[in-house]
């Protein structure tokens, strides 16, 4: 398998085939069985998903009902035991180490929920890590203004506050323009008025890049702001619901 570069790689917006639009992700009865001794934990039970081109799709769900482990897995951090995951015509399941590693570095961008910036550098110079390597990047100052950050250009971590410095983080992710943005949990350490700022930069940089994002919550007020959400418990996709009137994020409230 070939990794493309990113832009040309994947839509942003409708290509359709027969009028039916093309998913970037497919995933086709995926299940991960964890082997701890004789003790077999099933975190995923055949979920069957599609992504699709600039969508924001919310996937909800209680601690332990699977949800990192589907983004892992959607990312290339991890591979499920059985089933099928394909980005575009590309068989993730099938791709080796070096495989996988170009694919998270040249297609996804991860936001967590702790922001991983290294202290000692910027805001600017943690954007420009990654800059540095991606093929195709926005340039540093570009990508925090997406987040609306171009003030605090200068300002290393400890002078930024947790949403500042989850903007940051937000930045980082979408200054190598990936194909997927996957977010775990992005709010799970803020208060209810910092993490809805932090939702309208991802708000911004899915409307504005066209980027395909996954947002992992437990919070369901947040999936009003999604095109899809998508629910799981115990490891299986339990409902997918479409969202008519998709809400900015100021709108939500919790």
């Amino acid at each position: 398998m070939t990794i493309e570069q990113p832009f040309p790689a994947a839509p942003r917006s409708g290509e359709t085939r027969h009028g039916v639009a093309l998913p970037v992700f497919t995933m086709r009865g995926v299940s991960k069985v964890y082997r701890m001794g004789e003790i077999e934990v099933h975190a995923l039970r055949g979920v069957d998903l599609d992504l699709f081109p600039a969508e924001l799709a919310v996937l909800l769900g209680a601690s332990g009902s699977g949800k990192s482990t589907l983004l892992n897995i959607l990312g290339g951090l991890d591979v499920p035991t059985s089933g099928r995951v394909t980005y575009l015509d590309h068989d993730l399941t099938r791709a080796s180490d070096d495989e996988l590693t170009a694919f998270r570095r040249d297609h996804v961008g991860f936001v967590f929920q702790f922001y991983n910036l290294i202290p000692s550098l910027t805001a600017r110079e943690n954007v420009a890590i990654v800059t540095d390597i991606a093929p195709a990047p926005m340039l540093p100052e570009e990508a925090l203004a997406v987040v609306g950050l171009s003030d605090r250009l200068d300002h290393f971590p400890a002078q930024l506050s947790g949403g500042e410095q989850q903007r940051v983080a937000i930045a980082r992710a979408i200054a190598k323009r990936p194909d997927i943005l996957l977010c775990d949990e992005p709010t799970g350490a803020l208060d209810f008025q910092t993490g809805k700022v932090v939702l309208d930069a991802l708000d911004r940089a899915n409307r504005e890049l066209g980027t395909t994002t996954v947002v992992i919550t437990h919070n369901a007020s947040i999936g009003r702001m999604s095109d899809r959400i998508i629910r799981i418990s115990s490891g299986r996709i339990v409902e997918i619901e479409t969202n008519p009137d998709r809400l900015r994020p100021e709108e939500l409230s919790w």
